[in-house]
């Protein structure tokens, strides 16, 4: 009976367009019934965006897993010399790029490790080369986390790290490297990365300078329900300043191959909730976005039922998690994209980085 009193009041608040308190954040993630929950964060979702399901046709290039950071989470990242590490020349990612200009992409995510050797200029380069081998394809380049690095090994401020890939050619950022913003977190799992109030400073630096990004949070690895909730109002917060996020992504955590292997994998009952909590708590955000490769198809589709409304990209090269043991594809192509979207009685939409509408696809399987 207590449980239903408080799920009213917060139904009550949605439909007023009220702002969530962090104690009934909290309180969200010991509520049992999970489909008044999803109720409640698709009407949020049908306010926002209708019937419409966001995706577009993008690649991802990782250029090197060499990485100096070594966060306990991560199965990606290798040490330099181990017989697994790689890392990529500007031909290699120009190739790369060629493979999805040939398949119509039009975004090249670019994320990578933070190699010992490689100086900024190489990062600089690659953007530059790709704008000016492929205009046509928008450059969603860098973290947060890289952008820290790049200003340590460069000796230039953040916001000059980020003025000289703009002219290079970068057009948005991604959210990664969020993790959970608190520092008792960080201090376990992540200690040589940088802090989560830093991810936010430049953040907001790049949203001052006009470059749009995500945010996300790694959930189900040590983090407590209080700093996931803590993490979502740290954004809200900045994106009631700035504006500058586009999308929030939930991302679940793979422990396979990691140093929490130890740690039990989130359920689907727990993944979404926590997508749905996070259209509840982030009203925001015009955006929840499902990261197919992490959530699965089949969890990612059901999502939508959830508050969700965008389903990422093709990707068609994923690394990092399918180095944690992801049992998803590592692609997938725009029909299954369509088929999974209509299928949950939505309307597929194609976009491009920036959320400008490429094409409304009509009905039908």
């Amino acid at each position: 009976m207590e449980e239903r009193r408080f799920l009213n009041a917060v139904a009550d608040k949605v439909a007023r367009g009220e702002r969530l308190t962090r104690e009934e954040g909290v309180q969200l993630f010991s509520c049992r019934d999970l489909l008044f929950l999803g109720s409640l964060g698709r009407a949020i979702k049908e306010r926002k965006s209708g019937d419409h399901v966001y995706f577009n046709v993008n690649r991802h290039i990782n250029l090197t897993n060499v990485c100096s950071s070594r966060c306990r989470f991560c199965a990606f990242g290798r040490d330099k010399g181990d017989q697994e590490e790689y890392a990529m020349t500007i031909d290699d990612a120009v190739a790369i790029g060629r493979e999805a200009e040939a398949d119509g992409a039009t975004e090249l995510h670019i994320v990578s490790a933070l190699h010992p050797d490689l100086p900024f200029s190489f990062y600089v380069d690659v953007i530059r080369t790709l704008r000016d081998k492929f205009p046509q394809m928008h450059l969603q380049a860098f973290t947060a986390v890289e952008i820290d690095y790049f200003s340590k090994i460069s000796g230039l401020s953040i916001s000059d790290v980020l003025h000289t890939l703009q002219d290079a050619g970068l057009g948005s950022m991604p959210g990664g490297g969020a993790e959970v913003f608190s520092q008792r977190v960080r201090d376990e799992v992540c200690p040589r990365k940088a802090s989560g109030e830093k991810w936010l400073e430049i953040m907001e630096t790049a949203h001052i300078m006009g470059i749009r990004t995500n945010a996300t949070m790694l959930y189900g690895q040590i983090e407590t329900i209080e700093e996931r909730i803590d993490h979502l109002i740290a954004l809200r917060e900045l994106q009631d300043r700035t504006g500058g996020f586009q999308s929030f992504i939930p991302l679940k955590f793979h422990p396979e191959n990691t140093e929490l292997s130890h740690i039990r994998p989130t359920t689907a009952f727990e993944d979404l909730q926590m997508l749905t909590i996070s259209r509840l708590m982030l009203d925001n955000f015009s955006h929840i976005k499902a990261f197919w490769i992490m959530l699965g198809i089949d969890l990612a589709q059901i999502s939508l039922a959830f508050g969700v409304d965008d389903l990422d990209g093709t990707v068609v090269e994923e690394k990092i998690t399918h180095a944690a043991g992801a049992k998803t594809a590592q692609g997938i192509t725009k029909d299954d994209l369509l088929r999974l979207i209509r299928q949950a009685g939505l309307v597929p939409v194609e976009r491009d980085t920036l959320y400008n509408i490429l094409k409304v696809y009509g009905g039908g399987n």
